[in-house]
């Protein structure tokens, strides 16, 4: 199916990893992707292209989280592309340490860069199709933002307090975006992706106890890849999912079943 043929498709983070993941699913459904990072962007539209999307590579640095970069960057692919139709926030970054000894400075980074950046942004796309971007497209045309959770919404998790706080604050910005905007036509949902293996979570599957712990509590057994977010979050963000808003979606092999 190409359930994204003539869509304007944002994905935040997709230099690699789950991001990257998104953004060839997307391609491969027919969308335009607008890939955002800090880094190369070059595998990823290699991998949007060989799919027969078109992939537009964005760089830019979310660390700051503030207000004006958000707008500033959504009116820069406003002026290449005319319109968005789904925006996905999936950049993220995690720092551990004992909460004692956690400091300031990557405290405020792993705000800035979780949830700062992706209410800004959100916000910033909201605007623009509340003051007239949804006339753009047909009548029934709607705008899709999905937010990249995670179990530690929903638990505590261990030396990452930070990390833990930002994505309990995603968990409740993806509820009262939804509150706000459904009525304007846009559908606010968020994933909360399990045990993942991506650059973000090498720490835990080189460290032998920790994994093997890890994949006795899932029932699956396994970790999941970064394919496996992607139909969920291309799930969230299709026309399939139009009566959806404000949900928290775990894809986590099982893990809070257990």
């Amino acid at each position: 199916m190409a359930r994204y043929t003539g869509k304007i498709m944002v994905v935040t983070g997709a230099s690699r990893g789950i991001g990257q993941a998104i953004g060839a699913a997307f391609g491969r459904e027919g969308a335009t992707v607008v890939g955002v990072a800090r880094g190369d962007l070059s595998a990823t539209g290699d991998q949007v292209r060989a799919g027969g999307g078109i992939f537009i590579p964005k760089n830019a640095d979310l660390g700051q989280g503030t207000q004006a970069e958000a707008r500033q960057l959504v009116s820069d692919i406003l002026s290449e592309t005319g319109r968005i139709d789904g925006w996905i926030n999936n950049a993220g970054i995690i720092r551990r340490a004992p909460a004692v000894e956690f400091s300031e400075a990557d405290w405020n980074d792993v705000l800035r860069t979780n949830l700062n950046a992706p209410f800004f942004l959100s916000q910033a796309v909201a605007r623009w199709w509340v003051t007239g971007g949804r006339e753009k497209g047909p009548a029934e045309a709607r705008l899709k933002i999905v937010n990249v959770a995670s179990l530690l919404s929903f638990q505590g998790g261990i030396t990452v307090p930070a990390y833990a706080a930002s994505k309990h604050g995603i968990a409740g910005l993806t509820k009262a975006l939804a509150n706000e905007w459904a009525r304007e036509r846009i559908n606010v949902n968020a994933i909360a992706p399990g045990y993942i293996a991506t650059d973000n979570t090498q720490a835990l599957r080189t460290d032998p106890h920790r994994n093997r712990a890890i994949l006795d509590r899932i029932p699956e057994g396994r970790w999941g890849s970064p394919e496996d977010i992607a139909g969920a979050i291309l799930f969230l963000a299709s026309r399939d999912a139009d009566y959806v808003n404000g949900t928290i979606l775990n894809v986590d092999g099982g893990w809070l079943a257990r």
